[in-house]
């Protein structure tokens, strides 16, 4: 989701320093991704392996779905060039974004990237063999012979998807394994498979405007060793775009925001379940500012019971 919200300075110069890496020169980790003069993005640990996750990634609905060649798909080496400068590496998709699977795989082989990237997709569609095709057809688009995280897409048929990625994962060919949704409506669902299944990851919709997961899904994920990742944190609604026109609160300064998004993204990963989130963007100006956020002490709940209620939201 796109995020108009940020001063026009801080973006600039956030994205010169963004810049100064280009994506050509990779690094086989990336942890050791990040530019010299950006603030350096927290990690979290992956609970089934401990290995440190950037906690800011970028989500590739509708922002990587363009035409290769076009304007927006000339923006998009922009973008991977914030997030690797800031030290962070999830990049999120899924074979139901259109051509976001392909133009990824695409910008990271051209720039030679691929070790850079915590790479992250799913599966969605119902039965074995159409699954399997489904994922096979993601490793080609990915150009990877490897993913890191494959997730099953708002539990479509996920008994089945998820003992085929049981196999995968013992043979190396993902890393990772989970389940996905993105409204509160499926949360009794997710929370009785992260109760029957064992998982690497769920993601979930959480926000200011959308806390329902922290009730019963955030610390479920805590108490089983499940990583979380956050997909909505801009909430639904269009809120960011009611939030654009309003003047950031003093109190915004103290946690070190120089956005709304920032703000948002900030209030997400101040819940100590939340391992990663992903707010989708195709702009690199946007990215450098959401990176940021990841940067730094996160508040405490009391901070957010203080403030979160003068919000204009």
């Amino acid at each position: 989701m796109e995020h108009p919200g940020a001063p026009v300075p801080t973006r600039r110069r956030l994205l010169r320093l963004g810049a100064a890496l280009p994506l050509s020169a990779a690094l086989p980790h990336p942890a050791l991704a990040q530019t010299p003069g950006v603030p350096r993005m927290n990690t979290r640990p992956i609970p089934a392996t401990r290995e440190a996750l950037p906690v800011v990634g970028c989500g590739t609905w509708i922002g990587f779905d363009v035409t290769p060649g076009s304007p927006e798909f000339q923006r998009l080496p922009g973008v991977l060039e914030a997030l690797f400068a800031a030290g962070g590496s999830v990049l999120d998709s899924s074979p139901m974004y259109g051509r976001s699977e392909a133009v990824t795989g695409d910008l990271l082989a051209a720039a030679g990237a691929r070790p850079r990237a915590f790479l992250a997709t799913k599966v969605w569609t119902s039965g074995r063999e159409a699954g399997i095709a489904q994922m096979e057809q993601s490793f080609q688009r990915l150009r990877t012979d490897r993913i890191d995280l494959l997730q099953v897409h708002n539990l479509v048929d996920w008994r089945t998807h998820l003992k085929t990625l049981r196999g995968w994962k013992d043979r190396g060919r993902v890393r990772y394994i989970g389940v996905t949704h993105y409204t509160a409506s499926a949360h009794a669902e997710v929370e009785a498979v992260l109760r029957a299944e064992k998982l690497d990851f769920v993601q979930i919709n959480y926000s200011i405007d959308q806390r329902e997961a922290a009730q019963r899904l955030l610390p479920l994920a805590a108490e089983r060793g499940v990583a979380v990742i956050v997909n909505m944190p801009f909430g639904g609604g269009g809120l960011l775009r009611r939030l654009r026109d309003q003047p950031l609160p003093g109190w915004a300064a103290e946690i070190g925001c120089t956005s709304w998004a920032q703000v948002l993204i900030r209030f997400v990963l101040s819940h100590p379940a939340v391992t990663c989130t992903i707010p989708g963007t195709s702009r690199p100006e946007h990215m450098a500012d959401n990176a940021a956020a990841g940067a730094g002490a996160f508040p405490d709940a009391a901070f957010w019971q203080r403030h979160a209620g003068s919000l204009p939201i």
